[in-house]
């Protein structure tokens, strides 16, 4: 196993499980979002303001292409990172792929007051969560070689879930489902 990538919408939980993992393996640890505000210097909002959704993404694939290129990480990627098909490759190629599902009420309970969001910076949060959902899922699901559910679950215990599961399945192109 090169590298444990951690995927799926805003409010999974990918950050906080991907640190706890990372120190588990005793793994470097990076959130791919936070790599490109510091090698920027700008934040991701404003990434979006002045470049648009179509600069921020290939920033990001760039990142991703970067960070996955050696192994021992555990990486946390945006929620959008999996809408380029040369990303969904890059990331499924380079490293064990789970994708942390989170229900749409989830991830607006969790979301709700958060104003680094770009894409929420809207009148109707959860509707956009939903649509999101809708459009990504698909494309999660496609990507991940695992896919754990992270409802009523602890950061810790689903850090705990992704190493046994990792130690069990490896890499294979298979997507088991563990609840």
């Amino acid at each position: 196993m090169r590298n444990i990538i951690l995927i799926g919408p805003m409010g999974a939980g990918k950050t906080t499980i991907g640190r706890l993992l990372a120190n588990k393996l005793g793994w470097q640890f990076h959130d791919s979002d936070r790599e490109i505000e510091k090698r920027t210097g700008a934040s991701i909002p404003l990434i979006f303001d002045i470049e648009g959704e179509s600069g921020f993404r290939q920033r990001e694939h760039d990142m991703l292409a970067d960070l996955t290129a050696g192994s021992g990480i555990v990486l946390a990627t945006g929620g959008g990172a999996v809408l380029r098909p040369d990303n969904r490759e890059l990331l499924h190629e380079n490293g064990l792929v789970v994708y942390l599902f989170t229900s749409v009420e989830r991830q607006f309970e969790r979301t709700q007051h958060d104003t680094q969001r770009p894409l929420l910076q809207t009148g109707d949060r959860r509707a956009t969560l939903e649509r999101l959902m809708a459009e990504r899922d698909p494309l999660y699901r496609e990507t991940a070689h695992l896919i754990l559910e992270t409802g009523g679950q602890t950061p810790r215990t689903m850090a705990d879930r992704i190493l046994a599961a990792s130690r069990e399945t490896g890499t294979g192109s298979d997507a088991p489902t563990a609840r």
